[in-house]
């Protein structure tokens, strides 16, 4: 550029200030309205010891470099990668300086909000190892993993598959001659794929392979094994390594594939807390009990369920305080007055936009009742399977299956009918849903792809079915499968009691509906298989739907139990809103699932037209209490990195403020401007200068 100085970047003018009444006005109105304690309901949902160190890791983290989060809105994957590294080394480093604890570091883990390449060290690889290493393991393996002097991943998924474990191709062949297990790819499909921080990060793997014995194949079994030098990082002879591209999300993750070629691995690589192979013989020792690993699945899957509530709870944050300051059109009929004057209508006054989040808002405290039910089975399980009881296992795996299906469907989606709700601004990465929205969406995927995992749910769901058609089943307080099933047996042509629209307003009389619809679906798939002669493949669609069903039979059971059994936790006013919420939940559900209502037998159309009038009534009711509720989430801005989101409402401000730090705005005129914009302009310059002669 010649004649001006083309570093000058572009700011508004300073004077300019949004129109009144401004986002912080609008705000301060809606929290005048709360009907409950806003920072008493946050100490119910949280506790008041989690509420504190949040804070206090959030005032950390928003004063380190490493921790900043806006600038990753206009960085490259190179450069996110770069800064995801900084991010882990200063957590590390933090941790000591501070003398943070587990809760501590996942807490800032939280706060950060993006996956990094050390993210499967700490969510896979070591509780893997804490889980599956025998007592020399443990010094080799886990204690250098804790100390970071190794940095391991978790290497399952192959090219050629994903949800079934039992298809791996990676085979681990062991050699008695000199206890050793060779490790090999046969396939191109065999190599691992879509493994964490096994990009470029890892020098350690956690290992899923079959493992072969004398040529007999005893299944997929867990090794963990060096994979990059410790001196200098290169990959090990025999290791083909590398990172998979460019994904959706995730890009500050080094997903990686891995192919082996007779790479050889000592005895002591295969973890033998349950299962060994003796030296030398190779005799095969199997597991106690082969379901050992299923508690450690259901405590994923409680984590996964949490993580939902939690991403919805975000995402309905941002979406209902940016529709509250948004304002659009005059309702004519019911004109928005603010002092004497007429303004546009803020957008979370039109009832179609209350619909669409006060649903989204309604699940969001569903599934806290259903994540706190979910711990505290596995909890219970846990203790019985230490007594050698394994009863509960069973009914708990397979909620926990579907479960973890539904609720990551109800939180992508969710997620976007959020943003959708924001208008044109919920397009721009500063509303802070965009990447949250990409790095959130494998949730579908991993830990068993959603529609897979139904499949586990509705295969004991009609296993318990035929017991209590054969009088096989027993009756417990801790399953509930067996209690609605037998329920329908009793009477399977009831219907619903309602003759008015507030008689849903019963947890009675939404449980029966509920457990009534489940049991219904669940024999018309059994009657289906055992007497129709239908195969499993073609019923898949209904098998999905009877999961799905059942599951939204426990989080609304678990959201009435809860609040129920929390009676003495709760105020009269904060107990209020939430029995209007879990009303607004089963009967939002109810309305959204009335075909199966309905073709069960069970609902009327006439009760229908009642469920629809009450779940607008419960909006209406709901309506004053929107940005209390979203408020007790108690979600720091920090975390949420988004303009329309912030807690002071100054959404237009902070809008402006992130388009300055855009890179493009930094110049005056575009480096591209010589080459591919000055000589199409140019030559018209010069072709009417020409016309002027």
């Amino acid at each position: 550029m010649t004649g001006f100085n083309n570093n000058v970047p572009t700011k508004f003018p300073a004077h300019l200030v949004p129109k009144e009444p401004s986002g912080p006005d609008l705000l301060q109105a809606e929290r005048a309205k709360a009907s409950f304690d806003v920072q008493a309901m946050s100490k119910f949902m949280y506790g008041e010891e989690y509420l504190e160190k949040m804070n206090n890791v959030t005032r950390v983290l928003e004063s380190e470099p490493a921790f900043e989060k806006v600038q990753r809105y206009f960085q490259g994957r190179p450069e996110r990668i770069a800064h995801a590294y900084e991010k882990d080394k200063r957590l590390i480093e933090l941790t000591k300086e501070l003398n943070w604890d587990l809760s501590d570091r996942r807490i800032a883990n939280w706060l950060y909000d993006q996956s990094t390449p050390y993210s499967l060290h700490y969510g896979m690889f070591l509780p893997t190892l804490e889980g599956q290493c025998n007592e020399e393991q443990r010094k080799l393996f886990l204690e250098p993993a804790l100390r970071h002097e190794i940095i391991g991943c978790y290497a399952q998924t192959e090219l050629g598959h994903g949800s079934n474990v039992q298809g791996v191709e990676t085979i681990a062949t062991y050699i008695p001659e000199t206890n050793e297990f060779d490790i090999h790819s046969p396939h191109l499909t065999a190599s691992k794929w879509w493994i964490g921080g096994l990009g470029k990060t890892a020098n350690y793997a956690v290992l899923m392979a079959r493992l072969i014995i004398h040529g007999k194949d005893h299944g997929p079994h867990t090794f963990c094994i060096p994979i990059r030098s410790l001196e200098d990082h290169r990959p090990l002879p025999g290791i083909t390594v590398g990172d998979i591209g460019p994904k959706f999300g995730y890009a500050t993750t080094d997903n990686g594939f891995m192919l082996f070629d007779h790479y050889r691995v000592p005895h002591i690589s295969l973890l033998a807390k349950y299962s060994q192979v003796k030296p030398g013989s190779g005799e095969y020792v199997r597991p106690p009990n082969a379901k050992l690993s299923y508690g450690t699945m259901v405590l994923v899957r409680a984590n996964i369920v949490n993580g939902s509530r939690m991403a919805l709870a975000r995402a309905a944050t941002v979406a209902i305080r940016y529709s509250a300051i948004r304002r659009q059109f005059v309702d004519a009929s019911s004109p928005t007055k603010w002092g004497n004057e007429v303004i546009e209508t803020p957008v979370i006054d039109y009832t179609m936009q209350q619909y669409r989040l006060f649903g989204v808002l309604a699940s969001t405290y569903a599934l806290l009742f259903t994540g706190r039910e979910m711990f505290r089975l596995y909890d219970l399980n846990h203790a019985a399977m230490k007594q050698g009881n394994f009863s509960l296992l069973a009914d708990l795996h397979s909620s926990s299956s579907g479960l973890k299906s539904l609720t990551t469907t109800m939180a992508v989606e969710g997620m976007e009918e959020c943003r959708r709700a924001c208008g044109g601004h919920g397009y721009s990465m500063f509303s802070g849903l965009g990447l949250f929205y990409q790095d959130y969406l494998p949730n579908v995927t991993f830990e068993g792809d959603n529609y897979v995992l139904t499949q586990q749910t509705a295969r004991y769901l009609l296993k318990s079915f035929r017991n209590v058609v054969a009088g096989k089943a027993k009756p417990s307080e801790h399953n509930l499968t067996i209690t609605y099933l037998s329920q329908y047996m009793q009477n399977p042509k009831a219907t619903c009691p309602a003759t008015t629209a507030t008689d849903f307003l019963n947890p009675e009389v939404l449980l029966s509906a509920f457990g009534y619809r489940a049991a219904y679906g669940i024999a018309q798939v059994a009657e289906d298989l055992d007497r129709n002669g239908r195969s499993w493949n073609s019923v898949l669609v209904d098998i999905n739907r009877i999961s799905k069903a059942h599951c939204q039979y426990m989080i609304v059971r678990n959201f009435f139990v809860g609040l129920q059994q929390a009676e003495k936790e709760l105020a009269t006013p904060e107990r209020k809103i939430l029995q209007t919420l879990s009303f607004l939940f089963a009967l939002y559900t109810m309305e959204k699932e009335m075909s199966e209502f309905m073709l069960s037998g069970y609902l009327s159309p006439a009760q229908g037209k009642m469920v629809k009038e009450q779940v607008l009534e419960l909006i209406a009711r709901v309506r004053p209490d929107a940005i209390p509720l979203v408020d007790s989430f108690a979600l720091p801005d920090y975390y949420l990195a988004s303009a329309l989101g912030r807690y002071d409402g100054k959404v237009y401000e902070s809008l402006c403020r992130m388009a300055e730090s855009e890179p493009l705005n930094h110049k005056l005129v575009v480096d591209s401007y010589e080459n591919y914009i000055k000589p199409f302009v140019h030559r018209g310059l010069q072709r009417n200068n020409n016309s002027k002669l």
